[in-house]
């Protein structure tokens, strides 16, 4: 592209033609979807939607994460112009990624969202992208992968984060961000023998089969070594990785509602990412970004990493 065209972009979210390809226009100004990508409900030929679900209603300690899903997409606007550095291949152009926007619901009807977004989810895997969520809390992967499972089958999930999310909760009515992977595990989402939870740093009675790398144990390992860990568990299966942003320690990523020391730093987190290319991986989420907790926007710039070594790692096995 000729200097002077990329000088006078602006807005591509809405004006761009080519869903494929980089975007240059100033990363301080214009329309913010996640890497300039277009915003779009058209799902013919994308490869990989997008979407924001701004939900921190079940939260048990500081909320915000609702803001996360912008703060992302703002942040992202810096990864727009170049290929991301290591991978060999520009995810931007080898495939149809477009922002889907923001799940629509009512916040004062909250016993209605799980079904909202598990509606949400399903609706884009019938029409045949993947997703890329953008939380959000925790809880929100509970009707992800819902929809994932029923497509898919039981998904065998790489969860990074502080905690488990594996508290006892049979009472199916509770929406809690610390007890959705325990009712993913006994409703049959998710497949925990071929599991994995990377950094976990807080105290679980019961991990329910699944195989967990906990932070110090981590810390002793080459992130090669604990990648190569967690393909061997997830195999050839269907795979979704979850992202909470406190599996980061929280000199990386104090942004979040639950912090806790003694977590990944950001090079172990892309460091393992990376070599995790090769896995049948169908979609994945980043959630618990919470920005009113960090004025430096680290947090949101931590996620907006996360996302696009997300799309490489979906894109790695569908490049041409």
């Amino acid at each position: 592209m000729a200097l002077e065209d990329a000088r006078n972009q602006v807005d591509t979210a809405f004006t761009r033609d080519e869903r494929r390809g980089l975007a240059f226009e100033n990363a301080f100004g214009g329309a913010t979807s996640l890497l300039r990508r277009r915003y779009t409900k058209d799902l013919a030929g994308v490869d990989l939607a997008v979407t924001g679900v701004p939900f921190d209603q079940a939260v048990t300690h500081r909320p915000g994460s609702r803001f996360g899903p912008r703060a992302i997409r703002e942040a992202s606007t810096l990864q727009a112009f170049d290929p991301p550095y290591g991978w060999g291949y520009d995810p931007l152009s080898e495939l149809t990624v477009t922002d889907h926007g923001d799940l629509a619901f009512d916040y004062a009807k909250v016993s209605d969202f799980p079904a909202a977004l598990h509606a949400h989810i399903a609706g884009i895997l019938l029409a045949g992208p993947g997703t890329l969520t953008l939380g959000g809390d925790h809880y929100i992967t509970l009707p992800i992968l819902q929809a994932y499972a029923e497509r898919f089958g039981p998904m065998r999930v790489i969860q990074f984060d502080a905690h488990s999310d594996l508290w006892a909760d049979d009472d199916l009515s509770r929406i809690d961000h610390g007890t959705m992977m325990y009712k993913a595990v006994k409703q049959g989402f998710v497949d925990a023998a071929h599991s994995v939870q990377i950094g976990i740093r807080t105290e679980c009675d019961d991990y329910l089969g699944f195989n967990v790398i906990d932070a110090p144990s981590l810390h002793r390992m080459d992130p090669a070594e604990i990648a190569a860990r967690a393909r061997q568990i997830v195999g050839d299966g269907p795979c979704y990785i979850t992202f909470d942003i406190d599996a980061l320690d929280p000199a990386f990523a104090p942004g979040t509602g639950t912090p806790v020391w003694g977590g990944l730093a950001s090079w172990q987190a892309a460091a393992i990412l990376r070599a995790l290319a090769g896995i049948d991986l169908k979609g994945g989420d980043v959630v618990e970004v919470s920005p009113p907790y960090d004025t430096t926007g680290a947090t949101a710039i931590m996620g907006a990493h996360v996302a696009m070594e997300l799309i490489c790692l979906y894109g790695w096995t569908r490049r041409r």
